[in-house]
């Protein structure tokens, strides 16, 4: 699926079995299809991810990557792509080259997305919404998502989820309290539930109920989960922490020029806002916690019971304390052609572009030279941005010494 290369790429090099693999798949509908081509390039290298967390369209791909045998995962994960994109699965190679044609057809694909569903996913309500009896859930929500709760439990093995072969955790948002919420399976045992509430986005799909409390799409308050995963303990017998962030919205862009480009970058910055605001001040953080514990050290024994060096030792130095930390981030890019429906977009067409892209970057993220000549003994959190975007990727490091960004 590398469409973006003619000439085949050597296999990376193996990922050493110290190393504690952590995949976290942000939030973003349609798009979630780059997910499911990052993965299938990145289970080449890492055959067991040790945790799969995600938020909404990318708590539905950790549950097909956790509820699965590696054999199967990607098989599972065309299945569902290829369903939920049946619908518009029209041959468009001729709309490919052509920018005006192909909007035009992105956005009859997401409008027939709005007024008939998406197969395996969810269906509009009929009577609609505003006729249905107040208080119910089928008042305060367009479309119904059974279809997905029969997806979800056709193509994922909740018995293997629960077993700990893999951990899976999801974010929702609590509708009563505004709190977010992780379901861990190391904490619960999960069900299609926690994997439908992490996905329940407001008006389309009604809240979730589970234990008495309903529970709304964890994008609502953070699209992304890496500060919860590198916020927990690593694995024993792991050295080195990898974690592949997967997003699905850029920071970056252009000026709008019309009020449809309004919406899409206003999207484009709430989403990746989020993301980028959490990396750094994770990243900040750690630089303190562990100038903390530096500071502690050179300390006289008689002050370091004093109430402020007590304080400063709570600030635990997160999992990179003894090992390493690498951060790779992966960012969708967006086509000049997409518009504001890209993440309700369900095409077969677009859903191909998405897994494609997602799969090139990948294997080509774990083909960089700065990616596989990295010092794996180093101790700190070093953040990998690989891809190409106009100005040279980069590196961010940081070192129990200083912070650098070559």
């Amino acid at each position: 699926m590398l469409t973006k290369t003619s000439k085949p790429l050597a296999a990376p090099p193996s990922a050493p079995a110290v190393e504690d693999c952590i995949l976290v798949l942000q939030g973003g509908g349609a798009l979630g299809a780059y997910q499911a081509g990052v993965f299938e390039s990145l289970s080449r290298v890492y055959k067991e991810p040790s945790w799969v967390a995600g938020i909404s369209i990318g708590a539905i791909n950790a549950a097909l990557i956790a509820g699965n045998a590696h054999a199967q995962r990607v098989e599972k994960l065309h299945e569902f792509w290829d369903l939920v994109s049946s619908s518009s699965a029209i041959p468009g190679a001729d709309r490919r080259h052509n920018a005006a044609a192909r909007e035009a057809f992105n956005e009859a694909a997401a409008s027939q997305v709005m007024l008939f569903g998406v197969p395996g996913f969810f269906a509009p309500r009929f009577p609609p919404a505003p006729f249905q009896p107040r208080g119910t859930l089928e008042a305060i929500s367009f479309y119904d998502t059974a279809p997905l709760k029969a997806t979800l439990e056709r193509l994922v093995d909740f018995d293997r989820i629960n077993s700990g072969a893999t951990r899976l955790s999801v974010g929702a948002v609590n509708v009563r309290t505004g709190n977010f919420e992780y379901f861990d399976s190391t904490q619960r045992t999960l069900d299609v539930r926690h994997i439908m509430a992490s996905g329940a986005l407001p008006p389309g799909f009604a809240p979730v109920e589970i234990d008495g409390e309903h529970y709304w799409d964890g994008g609502l308050v953070s699209n992304t989960p890496l500060q919860y995963v590198l916020d927990q303990p690593m694995q024993p017998g792991k050295h080195g922490r990898v974690v592949f962030q997967v997003d699905l919205f850029h920071a970056h862009g252009a000026l709008p020029a019309t009020l449809a480009e309004v919406t899409e970058r206003e999207k484009d910055i709430r989403f990746s806002s989020r993301t980028r605001l959490g990396t750094t001040m994770e990243l900040d953080r750690e630089v303190i916690a562990q100038a903390a514990q530096r500071l502690l050290a050179k300390l006289p024994a008689a002050l370091r019971d004093d109430p402020d060096a007590v304080a400063l030792a709570g600030l635990r130095s997160g999992p990179c304390k003894d090992a390493s930390v690498d951060v790779v981030h992966l960012i969708y890019r967006s086509k000049h052609y997409e518009s504001q429906s890209k993440d309700y977009e369900f095409s077969r067409l677009s859903m191909q572009e998405h897994w494609d892209a997602g799969c090139y970057d990948m294997a080509h993220t774990l083909h960089d030279p700065r990616w596989t000549g990295r010092d794996r003994t180093a101790c700190g959190v070093r953040v990998f941005d690989l891809i190409d975007d106009g100005p040279q990727p980069h590196t961010t490091s940081i070192s129990p010494q200083k912070v650098s960004t070559p």
